[in-house]
């Protein structure tokens, strides 16, 4: 399948790449841009002027290190928590479901459900500070828990990248 230009909620440019390994295994990467190099220049740089700020009038050293600290370790926690490259579900119709995130700082993760386990995948949504948002979901089976859920892990596509994901998922479930 070729790739298609999706956007986020915010509005920043995904892509979706769709690869179909055969008629039971499909893989779908959602990608998002790199980290901007100007944009955390400029976050950075505006706090270390306010904090120079703050400093000329206190005369306090504190302030300068307190922001040059603050500054480093948040977006060390940024990049390794928040930022994800990209995604990927695997989809392999006999065997199960396998979930991977790559975040900016190489950080991976990864999950699988096996087939017996899934219930059916679901589109979900739920509000999100001011906005309504869509995110992929698997129900799973488990006598002990009825509504046990696999949260699919997301950037936070808008629905019409989620729904060919969705559609495609369903096409490769009713096939087993």
């Amino acid at each position: 399948m070729a790739d298609d230009a999706f956007t986020d909620i915010d509005g920043k440019a995904l892509t979706l790449d769709c690869q179909s390994h055969s008629s039971f295994c499909r893989e779908f990467t959602v990608s998002s841009p790199k980290v901007s190099i100007g944009k955390v220049m400029v976050y950075t740089c505006s706090v270390w002027l306010v904090a120079y700020a703050v400093f000329f009038f206190t005369q306090n050293t504190a302030v300068l290190s307190s922001a040059i600290l603050i500054t480093l370790v948040g977006m060390m926690l940024h990049i390794h928590f928040v930022k994800v490259d990209h995604e990927s579900l695997l989809v392999i119709g006999s065997l199960g479901i396998q979930v991977s995130s790559s975040y900016a700082s190489g950080r991976e993760t990864t999950a699988f459900i096996e087939m017996s386990k899934i219930k059916d995948i679901v589109i979900n949504e739920a509000i999100y500070m001011h906005q309504i948002i869509y995110y992929l979901c698997v129900l799973l089976k488990d006598p002990s828990d009825p509504n046990a859920v696999f949260f699919v892990p997301s950037s936070k596509p808008r629905l019409n990248c989620l729904v060919k994901v969705y559609k495609s998922c369903q096409e490769i479930l009713s096939k087993c």
